[in-house]
């Protein structure tokens, strides 16, 4: 039967629309807050804001009411100022908030830790604040978790009962909601009006889950038309568009900590490419985004063409989306949901249309994208995604371009190529490019300068060749490929004995204060079939090789054969048609160590 007062329905759906738009609005803002949190205080801060999912309705309506109630000071304030919330429907409403905040906050902070955190970094580097950083980026691709945690929000505050009873009461065509008709329905034994109240409640939660289905649902892929994937290298002609004029500068000296690790770095860059060098967790990536502003160092400074953007001392800390930094991510961190030519003008919003329009087309051209600009990241192979995040840092005319790892996500065919193309497009940028690399070759062909890394610790800086040439360090020379290291100790200005090696060598001029270590690199050791009257030069055995197409590693031990348990003493790599000579012949074969080509080495 219908009920012929129909106020329930009419006050339970007043009651959860306006209780889950208060639920949304707190909690969105609270979960940004929240996901932003990174001090000690952040779990007893979600404990706090999830209580009311854990605690009985009565107790949260009881809770209200000794803070809403007539003998509360709040409610005592508010009656005296004709306000009283207690027993009136803004209680229903606050009631049915409080339970359905939690269910969207919980969802929407769960939601936007899904949210690639690059994406967000890489917005506020192309000159997006705070709030376009939520807007364009985290709301739209949190939505689906945003949509789930409204529809259930909704539906927990049309379900809502204790704590609207406790706070609100029963007042027929105030703020009786349907579930406090169905309870006094049942207490009056009126068991078919409780069924038909039921049944509305039962429809219309349905029609919420309808609607959270509809609204979470993936979208359909667009078809892939592989015809217009680009086939051919880039063959760039340097004339269209001048390097920026003048010299750039970056100075950077800063102390940084990221959890237990700490960074020491002091850099000094001009117009051209250098490489940061260093092992996996070294602090590559950790400087380059203390650079952006996206890390704040504890101390230090770094100026950019005269620009302050960061001094502890003065406490200056340039918001990224001023510092003027492209930002070349490891995995690209292309914004999903929005194509390719979307992604390249999303830092140019400050520019007239017309302006903005020409200068997208302009990098896409430059970066040979032009017929893909209508993709999304997902319809894009690697390559195509690292280009269109290339254009998309350019085209905000960077004063500094930062490279984390460029090459490291494709294959080795594909990032040799895309090695070039990078260096011909860098030829128009004219400014600082700043990339980080744990391959030695790749910073050798690809940069000028080098500064090498170890454990968060400047070790060695300086042009590239004359870093492989003579690194200093122990850890210059085993992060520039040394491959043979050995403790050394100086038996007289030009001589030293080796410790792992078991030999003592002549040296190419007097040994430098401080020496530790030797060190000769793999390619550098001349392999003999004969005996040879030189100096540095010891009876060797192979113990083992590794073949490559065109070269051939070789493990030696010096001065004896080795025995079962023996390690190799030294690492050589000789050509192949040079190991097809020497193989034939029998061992031992001479292996001489130019002292011209040993490494003096400190710690």
């Amino acid at each position: 039967m219908i009920p012929a007062d129909l106020s329930p329905l009419r006050i339970s759906l007043e009651t959860s629309a306006a209780a889950t738009l208060i639920a949304f609005v707190l909690g969105l803002a609270a979960a940004r807050m929240v996901s932003r949190m990174r001090s000690r205080w952040r779990g007893l801060v979600d404990g706090l804001l999830s209580l009311p999912l854990v605690l009985p309705p009565t107790v949260v309506g009881f809770i209200l009411l000794l803070i809403f109630g007539r003998r509360s000071p709040i409610g005592a304030a508010l009656e005296q100022a004709g306000l009283a919330v207690a027993f009136s429907w803004p209680a229903t409403v606050i009631a049915a908030a409080v339970v359905a905040f939690p269910l969207m906050y919980r969802a929407a902070l769960g939601a936007f830790q899904q949210v690639n955190p690059h994406l967000l970094d890489a917005a506020r580097t192309l000159g997006a604040g705070e709030w376009r950083v939520f807007t364009r980026v985290l709301l739209p691709l949190a939505w689906p978790g945003v949509m789930a945690g409204t529809v259930l929000a909704f539906a927990r505050a049309l379900g809502e009962f204790g704590a609207t009873l406790m706070l609100a009461g029963n007042i027929p065509g105030r703020t009786q909601t349907m579930p406090v008709a169905i309870f006094f329905a049942v207490e009056g034994n009126d068991l078919g009006l409780a069924l038909t109240w039921m049944l509305f409640l039962v429809v219309v939660s349905l029609a919420s889950i309808a609607l959270l289905n509809h609204w979470t649902a993936p979208a359909p892929l667009r078809s892939l038309d592989m015809s217009e994937q680009p086939a051919k290298p880039l063959r760039l002609s340097f004339d269209a568009t001048p390097p920026v004029a003048g010299t750039s500068v970056l100075d950077v000296s800063i102390g940084a900590a990221l959890g237990t690790f700490r960074l020491d770095l002091t850099l000094s860059a001009r117009s051209g490419a250098t490489a940061i060098l260093g092992a996996s967790g070294a602090g590559k990536s950790l400087a380059l985004r203390c650079i952006a502003g996206l890390e704040t160092p504890e101390l230090g400074r770094i100026s950019l063409n005269g620009r302050m953007l960061f001094d502890s001392s003065t406490r200056v800390c340039m918001p990224p989306a001023e510092r003027r930094t492209g930002f070349l991510f490891q995995d690209y961190a292309l914004f999903p949901h929005l194509t390719a030519v979307q992604n390249i003008a999303f830092g140019l919003q400050r520019l007239p249309p017309d302006e903005r329009r020409t200068r997208v087309q302009h990098w896409a051209d430059v970066v040979q994208i032009s017929k893909l600009l209508d993709r999304y990241p997902h319809q894009l192979s690697g390559g195509q995604r690292q280009r269109v995040a290339l254009a998309r840092a350019l085209a905000i005319e960077p004063d500094i371009l930062l490279l984390d790892e460029p090459f490291s996500a494709l294959d080795p065919h594909l990032r040799r190529r895309l090695e070039e193309d990078l260096r011909a497009i860098l030829g128009r940028f004219g400014g600082i490019t700043l990339m980080v690399t744990h391959d030695r070759d790749e910073a050798f062909r690809f940069c000028d300068r080098l500064l090498v890394l170890s454990g968060g610790r400047t070790v060695a800086s300086g042009p590239k060749r004359e870093l492989f040439r003579n690194p200093v360090t122990f850890e210059a020379a085993r992060l520039t490929g040394c491959k043979n290291l050995s403790r050394a100790d100086v038996l007289a200005p030009d001589r030293a004995a080796t410790r792992d090696w078991d030999c003592v060598l002549g040296l190419d001029g007097p040994a430098p204060t401080g020496m530790t270590y030797a060190g000769i690199r793999a390619h550098d050791i001349e392999l003999s079939a004969e005996a040879l009257p030189v100096a540095n030069a010891f009876p060797c055995w192979v113990m083992a090789t590794v073949e490559s197409p065109f070269e051939v590693t070789l493990y030696l031990r010096l001065h004896a054969p080795p025995d079962p348990g023996d390690c190799p003493h030294l690492e050589a790599e000789i050509p192949r048609d040079r190991w097809d000579e020497l193989s034939a012949s029998p061992q031992p074969w001479t292996a001489v160590l130019p002292a011209g080509r040993i490494l003096l080495l400190k710690d």
